[in-house]
C-alpha cells in the first residue's frame, strides 16, 4: 500500500468511497468537484493505493488563522473500504495528513465527525484526537436572499 496525491483519474473509486461514507455520487460529479480541489493550494487529497485500486482517501482543507501564528488544518472526508479497514490505511492516511499539516505550519488539524460515526470516534481517539467543546452550522444556499 502506498499513498499518493488524488486524481481525477480516480474519481469513479473516490464516488465509491464517498458513497460508502454516506454521500452517494457519481464519477463526473467528483470529477467536476477534484478539479476544483486540485486547483486549490488550500485543499489536498490524499488516496491510498493497494494494486492499483484506490482503497482509501482523505481530503484535506488549510486554514489560515488571523489570532495565531499557525494555520489549522480540517480533515473534509476520510474514508477507507469496507474491506480495507483493520489493516492500518486509515492511520497512514491520517499520518501522511499530519505531515502535510506540519509542513504547513500548522498548529492543530481537526474534523468533524457526526455523533453516529462511534467507529470513526473510536478510530481518532486511538490517533490522540480530543472532542472539542461545540460545534455550530448553519445551511445556507448560494442562490437564495439571506
Amino acid at each position: 500500500m502506498h499513498i499518493r496525491p488524488g486524481e481525477i483519474a480516480d474519481s469513479g473509486a473516490i464516488a465509491a468511497l464517498l458513497s460508502d461514507l454516506g454521500y452517494p455520487t457519481t464519477a463526473d460529479f467528483v470529477a467536476s468537484k477534484l478539479a476544483r480541489q486540485l486547483a486549490h493550494a488550500d485543499a489536498k487529497l490524499l488516496v491510498a493505493v493497494e494494486h492499483d485500486v484506490v482503497i482509501g482517501l482523505i481530503a484535506l482543507n488549510f486554514i489560515p488563522q488571523l489570532a495565531l501564528a499557525g494555520d489549522y488544518c480540517r480533515i473534509s472526508y476520510f474514508c477507507v473500504a469496507p474491506e480495507a479497514r483493520g489493516r492500518g490505511v486509515g492511520a497512514a492516511l491520517e499520518a501522511a495528513a499530519c505531515g502535510l499539516a506540519r509542513a504547513r505550519r500548522c498548529d492543530r488539524i481537526e474534523v468533524h465527525c457526526h455523533s453516529r460515526r462511534e467507529l470513526a470516534h473510536r478510530f481518532y481517539y486511538r490517533q490522540g484526537y480530543t472532542e472539542s467543546p461545540k460545534y455550530l452550522q448553519k445551511s445556507i444556499r448560494p442562490d437564495s436572499p439571506e
